[in-house]
């Protein structure tokens, strides 16, 4: 099966972190296929980058969806998701909804990402999910997920020291590591913290490669005239 990874922000670095750690948990089990946004901004740590991230979103999707079985929208934040399963042939999971759902289901759950603005963001996203009796909140660090990718041993103390406070003065019961750019450093805190520490990308390819298996396919049956797109949105805009 072929999962198409789609990083909505420009920075191709952050694309290759997250397609490495994917493969390296799907193994054998699918094939990755990354995109990064065609356009945007470089980083997303604004509500107006989150919002042109989920148009980058759809014209990823509508020029790469082609063969693949699933979608994985690898943004701590899920931009533009609702609109993506709107017009996809296949299965789109989001990296933080996927998250959320799983942290959910044990309990009480806490956020730690990085960038102070994502902190609002999160807590209404986890609002509109329904799952905010169980939500303890979200604990951000200084850095934002891109300058973390560029020296992520630098910023290991401050989100462990985050995972910790969710735990010991926020009662949560779990913690989501939440970001692309922070892939792979839960387990490298996990000892630091007193509850289970999940990795987002992690959580979220294992969600995707159950929804590429489920062999769900919905085409949809969209007529919407446009102009000033991609040609590869636009003819998927309208149906053809």
């Amino acid at each position: 099966m072929r999962i198409l990874v789609i990083n909505p922000n420009t920075l191709a670095s952050v694309t290759d972190l997250v397609a490495t750690h994917v493969r390296q948990v799907a193994g054998n089990r699918a094939e990755v296929v990354p995109v990064t946004g065609r356009f945007g901004a470089r980083y997303i740590a604004s509500r107006a980058a989150a919002c042109i991230a989920g148009h980058a979103a759809l014209d990823a999707l509508a020029e790469h969806v082609t063969g693949c079985d699933a979608v994985y929208l690898a943004c701590f934040g899920d931009p533009g998701l609702a609109a993506l399963r709107e017009i996809s042939p296949v299965p789109v999971v989001g990296m933080a909804e996927a998250s959320c759902r799983e942290a959910a289901a044990t309990g009480r759950f806490g956020i730690v990402t990085g960038g102070a603005a994502w902190a609002p963001m999160l807590t209404e996203f986890v609002g509109s999910l329904g799952l905010g009796e169980r939500f303890t909140g979200v604990r951000t660090i200084a850095p934002t997920g891109d300058r973390i990718a560029n020296d992520p041993d630098a910023a290991l103390a401050d989100l462990a020291a985050a995972c910790r406070r969710c735990a010991e003065e926020d009662d949560a019961g779990v913690v989501i590591l939440g970001g692309a750019a922070l892939a792979g450093l839960a387990a490298r805190i996990q000892a630091d913290v007193p509850v289970p520490v999940l990795c987002s990308v992690a959580v979220g390819t294992e969600a995707a490669i159950a929804a590429a298996s489920s062999g769900d396919r919905q085409p949809p049956a969209l007529a919407l005239d446009s102009i000033g797109l991609g040609p590869a949105l636009t003819r998927r805009l309208s149906g053809d």
